[in-house]
């Protein structure tokens, strides 16, 4: 334990690893609302939060369980789904009059391509206006799903149990995920119809 009369005790939020308050107050001091982008091991969660005095309220938020109401089939974690939640709150928000936000991705390492970074393309693609760098995004062909699609194919043919097991979601949803990227762009279209009529 550190000692000495200039010793202060962190936040606890802080020292729970829950949030980094430097970069938080950066963030509210823009003035914008915030894209809140979560991660869980079954989930994608997206809010925009705008902050009060009070506290956060939150203005609109999506989660990747609402995909289901489309006809998502596949799993709720990965690339094509968290772009799809990102679509999501980025047309949510803009039904809801808000035009720009900043991007907050909490504690998640910045890293090229991840899965925040789909959740952020799909809801600049929805008309959100956010400031990022066009390096960080996912390609297309992540965010399609067609690198899951090659890998799939890719096992049938070699190791046709381990495709069983590792993609059994898929199949128990009668979704084989060589037709991911399909079954993306099917999702996608009604999204987009709901909301652009």
């Amino acid at each position: 334990m550190a000692r000495g009369a200039r010793y202060r005790v962190p936040f606890r939020r802080r020292r729970e690893g829950k949030t980094d308050y430097r970069k938080r107050m950066r963030m509210i001091i823009s003035g914008k609302p915030r894209l809140v982008v979560r991660k869980t091991n079954k989930y994608i969660i997206a809010q925009l939060v705008e902050a009060k005095v009070e506290g956060d309220r939150v203005i609109t938020s999506a989660h990747s369980s609402e995909l289901k109401k489309y006809g998502w089939k596949a799993s709720f974690s990965n690339t094509p789904a968290a772009y799809l939640t990102g679509l999501l709150i980025g047309l949510k928000s803009v039904k809801a009059g808000v035009k720009e936000a900043i991007i907050d991705i909490g504690l998640h390492r910045p890293v090229k391509g991840a899965r925040v970074f789909a959740v952020l393309k799909g809801a600049v693609d929805a008309g959100l206006e956010i400031p990022y760098g066009e390096e960080k995004l996912p390609s297309e062909e992540r965010i399609k799903g067609e690198h899951i699609a090659k890998y799939a194919l890719l096992l049938k043919e070699n190791n046709p149990e381990k495709y069983e097991r590792q993609f059994s979601i898929y199949l128990k949803s009668n979704l084989p995920p060589e037709n991911l990227p399909t079954h993306f762009e099917e999702i996608k279209e009604k999204i987009m119809k709901e909301f652009r009529g």
